[in-house]
């Protein structure tokens, strides 16, 4: 048997979108391999370190032919591999290590993150950039400023991922298909972050109308201390899988103009009386970003909530600010 084919290697992936992952640790590589599976994307991992990203391309390559996707992953240290690229996942940063100040993670982080962005901005300067480095709300600030891009193209994931947590805790309690719960978890990513039991529900009941007030505080407790807990189980890591997997939720819904409603880290001007901030809040993704912002009708506990962590954002971003990385 004879196969002739003629073939232009710059045109065969035209029809395919580009997803840059910078940061080829459990939560890129994660999120890389999940892209790829669902074929959103040709993907490029990005990574410092020499091998990383080529070998967990590699291997994400050779389980191609098992799982049945034709996505192509790129790992590399040059940030000219990303030129043109669709979308940006930036999960490149530290974690906080012992005897680290919060200040000096800020600090590290911030450096970072600059960096990363002003390479993206470089070679793609139409994309969509989706931060996922924490502290989330200050990282996500950095990317705002260091880009220039208007705000509907610099967004961070956090509320997926508390929702999705809260979500989990829902089914288990309440002992029903996670496919019937939704919830919405707003606010900062941390302690302070406001689940929402009246905007969370069963097949449209709210839980509030399914379980105790005890309960459904435990719930909203357990998941307000959700990556906490998976951190002190893993005792030398944090939780990566979820994370990456709210990623491409993100990603999807960017990538193919879903229109979806998801929480999402969002610049505020004006809304829930925030200005000049990132926050937690129900938005419509789709290609451009954020294309709107969803005010909800707040009771007076929860907007008092919703407010007191803003006041915990504040602290971290004025934080940044006094590093004067911009």
């Amino acid at each position: 048997m004879r196969w002739s084919e003629t073939r232009d290697e710059s045109k065969a992936a035209f029809h395919r979108k580009k997803v840059t992952v910078v940061g080829a640790g459990h939560v890129g590589a994660t999120a890389a391999f999940l892209a790829a599976q669902r074929e959103l994307a040709n993907i490029v991992l990005m990574d410092v370190i020499e091998g990383v990203p080529q070998g967990k391309a590699l291997d994400m390559h050779e389980a191609s032919p098992i799982q049945g996707y034709n996505a192509i992953v790129h790992g590399t240290q040059d940030y000219a591999d990303t030129v043109d690229s669709d979308l940006v996942i930036i999960t490149a940063g530290i974690a906080r290590k012992p005897g680290m100040s919060r200040d000096d993670l800020l600090s590290t982080n911030v450096k970072i993150v600059s960096e990363v962005t002003r390479n993206i901005v470089k070679y793609s300067p139409d994309c969509v950039i989706l931060v996922v480095t924490n502290p989330l709300d200050a990282m996500v600030y950095t990317a705002l400023k260091v880009s220039g891009f208007p705000k509907q193209r610099v967004i961070g994931m956090a509320g997926v991922l508390d929702s999705a947590r809260m979500r989990a805790f829902i089914a288990d309690e309440v002992d029903v298909s996670i496919e019937d719960v939704n919830a919405f978890v707003l606010g900062g990513h941390g302690d302070t972050m406001v689940p929402l039991p009246r905007y969370s529900t069963v097949a449209g009941i709210p839980i509030t109308e399914m379980l105790s007030r005890e309960r459904v505080d435990a719930i909203c407790e357990r998941t307000a201390n959700g990556g906490a807990e998976i951190v002190g189980l893993l005792k030398t890591g944090s939780a990566f899988y979820a994370p990456g997997a709210a990623v491409v939720e993100m990603a999807e819904a960017i990538l193919k103009d879903k229109k979806r409603i998801l929480p999402c880290a969002a610049y505020l001007e004006g809304e829930y009386g925030v200005d000049g901030y990132y926050l937690g809040v129900p938005c419509k993704l789709g290609g451009g970003g954020v294309e709107a912002v969803i005010e909800l009708d707040l009771s007076k506990d929860e907007a008092a909530s919703l407010h007191h962590s803003m006041d915990s954002v504040m602290e971290l971003v004025r934080t940044v600010d006094a590093f004067g990385h911009f």
